[in-house]
């Protein structure tokens, strides 16, 4: 007995260590992919910044996209918000962030840089960092490279500390220094060759045991692994041929400046894009953003980067998934990982039919087989013979084929249902709002500065007010404001210059330094009482009121349209800036084929840029919450209105030509199998269940979702099928099929669909 239980004492003790010695994987790379515990890995990555939302949003956030086909999460790191003054250093929640994607199950792509762009407040540089004497930011400079390698140290350490890097058994598999650094290293010259190797050599050097990369920089010093950013980047190859083809920014859509007009990014061409990518060699894609969030308080960048950072991104500002953008993409992922054994272990054999359409396969030595077929063309479809069999492929569009027989994915033919989200009045009504007038008459107070000569703006306020660009070189010698020279003309004297008589200058509002916005301003402050009084336009104008947060789930915003320009706080958080000001564009129309360009899609054109603010749920209380607005240019607050965000209507459309990734499982060996017919979908979000059937038909229906009509022909049962089969559930499933709808009501036509509109 006593020699057994020594055994199994023993092996106990070997098992034990080798489960311990899993958790802790290797990260290395080849030139394939990405290699994670001695296994080449397709991923699929989603930005979601920590700042941007609230810690309340992120584990929905981050389990939509795992939901999503999303293998990691990518989030740069913001330095002005860790380190606001030099050497205070905090946590702002990236480590429960990153621990947040952990108990998801998720990697995490993590972005130190420090400089982040990002439509960020300065970049994400903190605004002390200016003022460090002989500093010249992102060259060849000692003091800028001594805070930087500071401050990477830190979250470096932050990191470790928590075991956070896959190395010590955590989710973080690659770390970013420096960001899109190409764009203004040819400024610089030597000293920006020399400042990058610098970087490199630096990041490698702390021991992270994962891959670093950098970003849109041809020029990343081994073992750094150069990235692509862009809308497209099936052109790209990294420096060397023993790195794997990393695509660290998708761009889903485009960000919003006040004044310009919402951009969208059809579905259609970012899963051509991603498609084109994989088929070139691609292993990694990160959707930059995959939701965007909000940019709270001051944190957007300049000059008029809007306070929604929605994205045009599958989760939108608000949390709620964006369809069909969302399911298409998680249609795509599916597709291509169905084919991750053929993409890693084998290289395309290219043929072409014909000057736009080309076939990918790949076929490895074990029998694995995947091809992607493409049409180029962005005005014509095509019809290809691959293998003996026929495929219709779409313009600009591709087909993906992981057995190379059978198509279950084209990225132009979108089978998932289409949401429409509708802001919808709440019950809280602002009956009484207070008044506070602020005083600019005066500089004589203590607060004033008082010069001979204009100053920079920028060096007076000290990021208490607006104008921190967030991109560009030389961020240490930038100047705003009147600098000068100041004349008046036409005097009888002739002119006078005012540049050097006496100037004041005061930094930020009296109301401000009140705080005024938060529920522990100073008890002296005597606010004019009443609603008439509130409802005077006038400019320069603190008001407050009070509410009782609405009951439900839905997410919440301001409607802001009766307003003009200023800021909102809510319990003392700022939710960020206001501007009524309208949209100027083009927004004739957007077809998905064909390059795009933010200029492409453009949408909201003689409307507010933005009209409602996002008022994140986890910020209110239930009773009393405070909302204050500091109007600049006038404006009617009775117009102000508390609204939430729902998905009202749910449209689908399939036909016997859509392929569907649904059609298809994968059994214990890998192989794939074609199960059955094409189905329509319809699933309603948050425990609701379809209420209506709006519209129905199979047959040859045309229109959008919310303006369909029937066609030429239809089959008159469709609207009681789907009433019997869909009323009364959240998740409802239609194969496409004459047995299901009668005999087919199309019999001289090449196409049977079936388009539904549902209620929740």
């Amino acid at each position: 007995m006593e020699a057994n239980s020594g055994s199994n004492w023993f092996l106990l003790c070997i098992v034990l260590f080798l489960s311990l010695q899993l958790t802790q994987c290797l990260v290395t790379y080849d030139r394939k992919a990405l290699v994670i515990n001695g296994q080449r890995r397709i991923l699929f990555s989603g930005s979601i910044h920590y700042p941007r939302s609230t810690p309340q949003m992120w584990e929905s956030l981050i389990q939509k996209a795992k939901d999503g086909g999303l293998d990691a999460i990518d989030t740069y790191v913001f330095w002005n918000v860790h380190e606001p003054s030099p050497g205070n250093v905090g946590r702002y929640d990236l480590v429960r962030f990153i621990k947040t994607v952990q108990k998801a199950g998720l990697y995490v792509h993590l972005r130190i840089g420090p400089y982040v762009c990002a439509e960020w407040n300065f970049g994400g540089f903190p605004v002390w960092l200016k003022y460090v004497p002989g500093i010249s930011f992102r060259t060849d400079n000692e003091p800028f490279k001594l805070a930087m390698q500071k401050f990477t140290q830190k979250i470096v350490q932050m990191m470790k500390d928590e075991h956070l890097f896959e190395s010590q058994g955590g989710p973080i598999i690659l770390s970013q220094i420096e960001n899109e650094y190409e764009s203004v290293s040819k400024v610089f010259g030597s000293a920006g060759n020399a400042y990058m190797t610098w970087a490199a050599k630096m990041a490698v050097g702390m021991g992270t045991g994962v891959p670093w990369v950098m970003c849109k920089e041809d020029d990343a010093p081994d073992p750094v692994i150069n990235t692509c950013n862009g809308f497209y980047c099936d052109y790209f190859s990294p420096n060397k041929p023993y790195k794997p083809t990393l695509w660290t920014e998708a761009w889903s859509g485009w960000f919003t400046e006040f004044s310009g007009p919402i951009h969208q990014r059809p579905v259609e061409d970012l899963a051509f894009a991603v498609a084109r990518f994989i088929q070139k060699g691609g292993s990694f894609v990160n959707y930059y953003m995959y939701h965007g969030g909000t940019n709270f308080g001051r944190t957007a960048g300049g000059p008029f980067i809007t306070t929604s950072y929605d994205y045009d991104a599958p989760i939108d500002e608000y949390g709620l998934i964006r369809q069909p953008k969302y399911g298409h993409l998680k249609e795509l992922h599916k597709a291509i990982k169905l084919c991750e054994r053929a993409l890693l272990t084998a290289d395309p054999t290219i043929t072409s039919f014909g000057s736009y359409e080309k076939a990918y396969v790949f076929s490895s030595k074990s029998g694995d087989c995947a091809a992607f077929l493409s049409n180029y063309n962005p005005k014509s479809s095509a019809t290809v013979t691959f293998k003996n069999k026929h495929y219709n492929l779409p313009p600009w569009s591709i087909s993906i084929l992981p057995n190379c027989k059978n198509e279950v994915f084209n990225t132009a033919k979108v089978g998932v249902q289409t949401s429409q989200v509708q802001m919808l009045p709440t019950n809280v009504r602002f009956l009484s709002w207070d008044t506070f007038n602020e005083d600019i008459s005066s500089a004589d107070d203590d607060s004033a500065i008082t010069v001979f000569g204009l100053l920079d703006q920028l060096n007076i306020t000290r990021d208490a007010s607006d104008y921190l660009l967030n991109n560009g070189v030389r961020f240490e010698s930038r100047n705003t404001g009147i600098l000068g020279p100041v004349v008046i003309q036409g005097l009888d004297q002739g002119k006078r210059d005012l540049s050097l008589q006496k100037w004041s200058y005061k930094v930020g509002l009296r109301g401000e330094s009140m705080k005024l916005g938060s529920p522990n301003s100073i008890s002296s402050v005597e606010w004019m009482q009443g609603s008439l009084v509130a409802q005077k336009q006038q400019p320069l104008t603190w008001y407050k009121t009070n509410f009782d947060a609405p009951g439900g789930e839905d997410p919440l915003a301001l409607e802001m349209s009766g307003m003009g320009k200023g800021q909102v706080w809510i319990n003392g958080k700022s939710i960020g800036r206001y501007w009524n000001v309208y949209a100027n564009g083009n927004c004739s129309g957007c077809s998905y084929s064909g390059t795009f360009r933010p200029i492409k899609c453009q949408f909201g054109c003689g409307h507010p840029t933005q009209q409602w603010y996002h008022v994140p749920r986890s910020w209110l209380k239930q009773t009393k919450n405070l909302l204050v607005v500091f109007e600049e240019l006038g404006g009617d607050v009775s117009r102000i209105a508390l609204v939430r965000r729902s998905v009202t209507s749910i449209c689908a459309e399939a036909s016997e030509y859509h392929p569907s990734i649904e059609n298809w499982e994968v059994e214990s060996d890998g192989k794939s199998e074609v199960l059955d017919m094409p189905k329509v979908s319809l699933h309603c979000e948050g425990g609701l269940s379809i209420s209506e059937i709006k519209f129905a038909s199979f047959g040859t229906p045309s229109g959008t979702c919310g303006s369909f009509q029937h066609g030429t022909c239809h089959a008159p049962s469709t609207q009681a099928v789907l009433e019997k089969k869909c009323i009364g559930q959240q998740n409802c499933l239609v194969t496409i099929s004459n047995s299901n709808f009668g005999s087919d009501p199309c019999p001289n036509h090449a196409l049977a669909a079936i388009e539904v509109a549902a209620m929740d």
